[in-house]
């Protein structure tokens, strides 16, 4: 990232950027941006290789075989459909490209990977002018495209194959394209994928894998990019026995249940299939809301045959949980993995609806800063007077949609920092809402 970011114990920065860091009490235009973004690498055997590519909600259900070799009902796609249950837009990255190209005599396909073998052309003479030929591209059973040539110099490259100029063109029924294959999957390949994501802004990143080392690889990552460069969003990983070594931290959220239909639905999917419902569902969750007690409404089958002392654990272990609420699957507590508190970060950080309005915020100012006085208004009282006014703003925001509550404007202070550069900002006793989880009542009978 060009700018510096991220938490500071001393105004020792060397980088230009924004270093903002949140606590809890000790216990004896700003405007407010849009979620719904998420990251996530992916198996496929279609699409764009070696490079993030950004797909819509929109762009999913009316272009999926063109982007990712599939139709949105094929089985394949039953991942992504649960990914885009609540994911607006998505930063993907193709985790096994690099494979050889299909091809028949006549084209190749545009990308690497077994799906250009479901490709085919037919070639047939005009029936207006025998002169001339209508090539056809077939994906599957779909007809993708239809050109009117002379001769194969005069066809224009699609969103699926390039011509070879040099072909002769001659009718045949139809001919397939071969030799696709999709390229290894390594750690070399999973770190490749986060290496990419480092230049975008997302909400959440899952982690489509029950192996540990791609797991820890994931969390280190989330970490380092949370804690030094200033980028924060939360990762979702599958953890069904509270592993410890890849928690303990606010920025990871630990999906506890597995679920049971992956091979009958999505054949190689994988147990730790609920990451990607998880991860758009994360994503999506507006800073004032709270994913507890939302319903599951995806395609799979989650185990969710536990006891109430499993539910326990699965929460003191830090693990997200879903149960059965009358036949239901819901999430148990909207939580992440942090276990260990203290007198700067409490209870009150292990609720991710806490952490979506500390992130809401850190991102929010740091692109106000980045955009809109870093190096370009004077540290002066007039400029520090300015800042404070918009950060003012941003925090009546969150009050105003009631993710914040209390706010006084008298607890932020904006002065000028260890050098003639620097500003330091702080905002006292910050209170942050959750939604409610929990009713003790008392009846008192006359």
């Amino acid at each position: 990232m060009a700018l510096g970011g991220g938490i500071w114990a001393t105004q020792n920065k060397v980088l230009p950027g924004t270093y903002i860091n949140f606590s809890s009490v000790a216990k004896a235009s700003a405007t407010l941006s849009e979620r719904g973004f998420a990251a996530m690498p992916l198996m496929l055997d279609w699409g764009p290789e070696g490079r993030v590519f950004t797909v819509t909600n929109g762009d999913f259900q009316k272009d999926s075989l063109k982007i990712f070799g599939r139709a949105y009902a094929d089985p394949y796609m039953l991942p992504l459909r649960e990914l885009f249950q609540y994911t607006q837009t998505l930063y993907a990255y193709r985790i096994n490209g690099g494979g050889a190209k299909a091809e028949n005599d006549y084209c190749t396909a545009i990308y690497g990977g077994a799906g250009g073998n479901r490709l085919f052309t037919v070639i047939a003479k005009n029936v207006d002018n025998e002169d001339l030929f209508d090539v056809s591209t077939y994906f599957g059973d779909t007809l993708v495209d239809m050109q009117t040539v002379e001769k194969a110099s005069d066809l224009a490259p699609t969103d699926y194959v390039t011509w070879k100029t040099e072909a002769v063109l001659a009718e045949t029924a139809k001919t397939p394209l071969a030799g696709g294959s999709d390229g290894n999957t390594d750690s070399a390949a999973w770190q490749a994928a986060l290496d990419k994501f480092e230049s975008y802004s997302f909400n959440t990143l899952g982690c489509p894998s029950a192996d540990t080392v791609t797991t820890n690889l994931f969390v280190n990552y989330t970490k380092r990019m949370r804690d030094e460069v200033g980028a924060k969003f939360q990762l979702v990983i599958y953890n069904p026995h509270g592993n410890a070594a890849v928690g303990d931290y606010e920025g990871v959220i630990a999906v506890g249940n597995k679920v049971t239909d992956f091979d009958e639905k999505c054949p190689g999917m994988g147990e730790f299939g609920l990451v990607y419902w998880m991860t758009g569902a994360s994503a999506g969750c507006a800073v004032n809301k709270s994913n507890t007690n939302k319903r599951y409404d995806g395609e799979l089958t989650v185990n969710v045959d536990f006891t109430q002392a499993d539910l326990e654990a699965g929460i003191k272990t830090g693990r997200l949980m879903f149960h059965n609420v009358n036949g239901e699957v819901r999430i148990l507590e909207d939580i992440n993995t942090l276990l260990t508190v203290s007198d700067t970060k409490g209870d009150v950080f292990k609720s991710n609806q806490t952490i979506r309005v500390c992130d809401q915020i850190a991102n929010d100012v740091a692109v106000l800063f980045n955009t809109r006085y870093l190096g370009t208004v004077p540290n002066d009282a007039s400029g520090r007077v300015a800042l404070w006014n918009d950060i003012c703003k941003l925090h009546q925001d969150l009050e105003s949609i009631r993710a914040i509550e209390d706010f006084d404007p008298d607890t932020v202070t904006v002065e000028q920092g260890d050098t003639k550069k620097s500003v330091l900002c702080t905002v006292r006793d910050l209170n942050v809402v959750n939604a409610m989880s929990q009713l003790y009542m008392s009846v008192i009978i006359m």
